[in-house]
């Protein structure tokens, strides 16, 4: 009986502090949403259309990469972990507009965040990031084509 009520105190700890990690990175990712800003999937897509300078930075993994990326004229791929050390090679112009994204936006609104602090004055992120976009029904380019995705 004591092992048990042992275990399960120590099973509620391990998931209090667990859940209390999660809620600490969820505030990191809210204030970095106010500080760089969010923009709709509509809006990116109507700036695309038109071909405006804009460049779409895709900040996952790369093995993630494997499911879509948003097409744009101007595309660039930096991990969310290389950005600092990657970025002021690749993107030498401070005031162009980046349109940064994730698989859901969390690390695309902490990689926003970081370009607004490096000096990059016009860095966003993609509300929602790629499943919000798939969800408005915007294609996504896969190693098989175009697509559109459904119910996700």
């Amino acid at each position: 009986m004591k092992v048990k009520v042992i275990l399960l105190v120590a099973s509620l700890m391990i998931g209090s502090s667990l859940m209390a990690g999660q809620a600490e990175a969820e505030k990191l990712v809210s204030a970095a949403k106010l500080e760089a800003g969010e923009m709709a999937s509509k809006e990116l897509k109507k700036m695309i259309e038109a071909e405006k300078n804009v460049i779409v930075m895709d900040v996952r993994e790369e093995n993630q990469r494997a499911e879509g990326e948003i097409y744009a004229i101007t595309t660039i791929a930096i991990t969310r972990g290389n950005l600092e050390f990657e970025v002021l090679n690749k993107i030498k112009d401070k005031n162009v507009l980046i349109v940064t994204y994730c698989r859901s936006g969390g690390r695309g609104a902490l990689a926003a965040q970081t370009l607004k602090k490096l000096g990059y004055v016009n860095a966003t992120n993609l509300k929602g990031g790629l499943k919000g976009w798939a969800q408005e029904g915007y294609p996504i380019e896969t190693g098989i084509g175009v697509t559109l995705l459904t119910n996700l």
